[in-house]
């Protein structure tokens, strides 16, 4: 088993269809990475935040595909959902009616992400753009349980 800081990154692309399925199989695809590499506390809140980028793509654009990065590295996830649709950028000021069926998956964001942000690609003309975020494991204990 690797110490920490010895960890090696652990990077996997994944470029897919612009489809409601796809949300699913981006889920499953960064559940799996953080189980293989034993950072099983950041499943539910990476799937969370996976499916609300993966979703706004999906609901905010026409672009037929997508691209998905995860990264693991020394405890840490760090997902970008990049699309090629150069116009703007998610809004995080409007708040939506209590009962509106959109409007709160980047508020999740906000609220679980350790970090997050959004990049323009393509310079004073964008091509498209990335939302991402990073997720910390909790510090563990030296018995190797969480620290409580």
């Amino acid at each position: 088993m690797y110490a920490l800081h010895d960890e090696p990154d652990r990077r996997y692309t994944m470029r897919a269809p612009n489809i409601p399925e796809t949300a699913k199989v981006a889920r499953e695809m960064v559940s799996g990475l953080l189980s293989a590499t034993g950072h099983c506390s950041l499943i539910d809140p990476a799937r969370l935040l996976v499916s609300e980028l993966v979703s706004n793509v999906h609901l905010h654009t026409k672009v037929p595909l997508l691209l998905l990065e995860a990264t693991v590295r020394a405890g840490q996830l760090h997902v970008s959902v990049r699309d090629e649709d150069p116009t703007g950028m998610p809004d995080t000021t409007t708040r939506p009616t209590p009962h509106a069926e959109h409007g709160r998956g980047l508020l999740l964001v906000q609220a679980y992400a350790d970090a997050w942000g959004t990049i323009w690609h393509g310079g004073l003309h964008p091509r498209g753009k990335s939302v991402w975020f990073e997720l910390a494991d909790q510090p563990r204990s030296p018995s190797g349980g969480s620290g409580a």
